[in-house]
């Protein structure tokens, strides 16, 4: 099985999320994407009472894709959502053909480093980036990204659009009564307004 994780805090999915998802399948031919909401991610402080929102949320967002599947697997085990840790667990379930591929944003791509075990992770993955920047930020970053792959993080660039959506955006636009229904599917839509959600 050509796999793919694409990982994120979710908070909550959009429609951004989902075309990185439509592209990634288009261009690599994945059989599947396991899209993989942190529970608790190490480099983010997030309440923990969302965590199981978030899941939900992304679980309505690709109900009608059927290359798109939601693991709990970092809901479930607990501690720190450690991606080693998920890749790790991952290939014992799953069997994979070569090695399991992982959708980065370019500007998180840039801190590959800084992550738990990112020495054993780095042979475990191949990286597929998106660009989470405008194209005159994209190329101060080649260097960085050139330096990285000279250190064995294998990466393919993915030929999509920048689509400038961000969660923040959308959880700011709640605050503020701001419409967001051209940002999220309608079920996420829905289900943030029965809940609640970032009304704060």
């Amino acid at each position: 099985m050509k796999l793919c994780l694409f990982q994120g805090t979710f908070n909550p999915i959009h429609n951004a999320h989902l075309k990185v998802c439509e592209y990634a399948k288009k261009q690599f031919k994945f059989d599947k994407i396991l899209v993989i909401p942190a529970a608790n991610p190490p480099h983010k402080t997030l309440d923990r009472d969302l965590a199981y929102h978030r899941l939900q949320m992304a679980e309505l967002a690709v109900q009608d894709k059927e290359y798109l599947e939601v693991s709990d697997i970092e809901y479930l085990r607990g501690g720190k959502s450690y991606t080693y840790l998920t890749v790790k667990e991952l290939y014992d379930i799953y069997d994979v053909e070569g090695k399991i591929n992982f959708i980065i944003g370019t500007d998180a791509f840039k801190n590959i480093e800084t992550w738990y075990e990112s020495d054993k992770l780095k042979d475990m993955l191949e990286f597929i980036l998106f660009v989470r920047e405008d194209e005159k930020q994209l190329e101060q970053d080649k260097i960085c990204l050139q330096n990285l792959k000279e250190k064995g993080y294998n990466y393919k660039m993915m030929n999509m659009p920048f689509y400038d959506i961000s969660s923040t955006q959308i959880r700011n636009n709640i605050t503020n009564s701001i419409p967001i229904k051209t940002l999220v599917p309608k079920e996420v839509e829905k289900y943030i307004d029965k809940y609640g959600l970032y009304r704060y």
